[in-house]
């Protein structure tokens, strides 16, 4: 109360200006005489001062303390030692009689002296810095972490993030390709961590031997790499606010989409917007930013980068290809042939030796699984036709109620020898050419007739404007070449009216 500024000045005024005693005052407040001396000789509260240090029963161990949290830097933050690890190493190892609190107290302080401080820095335009991050998604009705390549430009603070099953080699590559083209063109220099995806070894504070998968894509875009300082990730500290903002901003709600093409649709469209934005900091807009900065990129290459691995592989008896504990099919007629492998992020694309395209099939993320195309196997089905329904490609295969009657109506018009299923499976071989869609409708219009086959569901899938539906294929009907028509007498029909023309 008598600390007020309002009560220190009118005391003040009473006893240097106006004359009052000391006695006077302090009979009229009850102040303690020392207070008033205080007040007199301070024009405003000083507030509370301790005069002299108190000894404390941590004062010998304090350097063994700022030791431990010094060498604690060095090491990874989970295994750092905590304040109860450090008060009970000092009962062992120091003998220390003291309490926990004050060791805590101690060790929050020189953790707060100890905080690294940095330099603002002015950022120069064509420069980039990567990272990954983390987040939650629900794809396809299934809650799953993705993991969320981020490419940011801290001149003009515009950045580029795309989600993925996995953070690889892959990703890596896919994630520049695309964040180069959103940018529409090559920043001159990149920041990176230390990832295992570009560095293979570290051999200096900034010198790195990095990775073959690395340099090819350098090589293709003819960019300059920057890497880290280990454990000092402030040296790229703007994509690490990114991928903050981006987190908090564009993960939040958990997002619900069908499949990873919605959720970077849904990523792009959030990062395109970004360009209306002004920072605090900055005096326009990122899109101005932007477009002053993209004259200091690089140009894109004429030929993009292909991101994907490519390997060599041999396809098994069972015609199927091994790809990370993953089996893939390929036509039965590969079989224990060598060929070309060529994942990518989404798809597994394979190839000849000469590079004609065998197979392609969605990757698989999951350890030992099989992806097969029942397509591959039809041709094996015409030699062993029991196999139809027992064959592993075609389990969980749903095809229109149609295939089904038609089948039925094969075999019984057909019964010998599994004619009827041969005949219904050439039938199916149909589709290595036309898509299930239009060999349906060829099937639904089939099955009307009271003898349908082969060659009437391959006619009417046949295209009517292709010239190939003009002309009557003898391959394989070789005994009707000795089959000669003549060309019909018109005038004959006029019989069957009575009139002659």
């Amino acid at each position: 109360m008598y600390t007020d500024m309002e009560q220190w000045t009118k005391i003040r005024r009473r006893v240097l200006v106006d004359g009052d005693s000391k006695r006077q005052i302090i009979r009229e407040t009850g102040m303690h005489w020392q207070t008033l001396e205080k007040i007199l000789n301070y024009s405003q509260p000083p507030g509370y001062r301790r005069e002299k240090k108190r000894k404390s029963m941590l004062d010998e161990h304090v350097g063994w303390i700022t030791d431990i949290l010094e060498s604690d830097k060095k090491t990874h933050k989970k295994q750092r030692h905590t304040s109860k690890r450090i008060f009970e190493r000092l009962q062992q190892e120091r003998d220390f009689k003291g309490s926990y609190t004050i060791v805590k107290q101690l060790v929050a302080k020189l953790r707060k002296i100890s905080r690294d401080v940095y330099m603002p820095l002015e950022h120069i335009p064509g420069e980039a810095q990567v990272d990954y991050f983390q987040a939650l998604a629900n794809i396809d009705g299934i809650l799953q972490k993705v993991h969320c390549f981020a490419m940011s430009l801290p001149y003009s603070d515009m950045f580029y993030v795309k989600a993925f099953p996995r953070e690889c080699t892959e990703s890596f590559w896919e994630g520049h390709v695309e964040a180069f083209r959103f940018f529409g063109g090559v920043p001159k220099r990149i920041s990176y961590d230390n990832s295992r995806i570009a560095v293979q070894n570290i051999t200096g504070c900034h010198s790195r031997e990095l990775t073959e998968g690395f340099l090819r894509l350098q090589s293709h875009y003819l960019f300059e790499s920057h890497f880290c300082t280990v454990r000092r990730a402030n040296e790229k500290g703007v994509v690490e606010n990114i991928v903050k903002y981006a987190r908090s901003n564009f993960m939040v709600p958990v997002p619900q989409v069908k499949n990873f093409d919605e959720l970077n649709d849904r990523l792009w469209e959030a990062c395109y917007s970004e360009q209306y934005r002004r920072l605090r900091s900055k005096s326009r807009t990122k899109l101005e930013l932007w477009q002053e900065e993209s004259k200091e990129f690089l140009a894109l290459p004429a030929v993009p980068f292909d991101p994907c691995r490519k390997g060599k592989a041999i396809a098994s008896s069972l015609s199927l290809l091994r790809y990370k504990c993953n089996d893939y099919s390929v036509p039965t007629i590969y079989a224990h042939h060598e060929l070309i492998i060529k994942p990518y992020v989404d798809y597994i694309k394979i190839y000849t030796r000469e590079g004609e395209p065998v197979a392609c099939h969605k990757r698989l993320w999951q350890k030992y699984q099989v992806s097969y195309d029942p397509r591959h196997y039809l041709r094996l089905l015409l030699t062993n036709p029991g196999a139809l329904d027992h064959a592993q490609p075609f389990k969980g295969i749903h095809l229109p109620e149609c295939f089904d009657l038609l089948r039925r109506k094969l075999e019984i018009l057909l019964p010998e020898k599994h004619k009827g299923t041969k005949e219904y499976i050439s039938i199916l071989v149909l589709l290595e050419k036309y898509s299930l869609k239009r060999l349906s409708k060829a099937v639904e219009k089939a099955v009307r007739l009271t003898n349908p086959c082969y060659d009437i569901v391959k006619q009417y899938c046949m295209d009517i404007e292709s010239p190939e539906i003009l002309t009557f294929d003898l391959a394989g009907r070789e005994h009707l070449n000795s089959v000669e028509v003549y060309a019909p007498e018109l005038s004959e029909y006029d019989s069957l009216t009575g009139e002659v023309i």
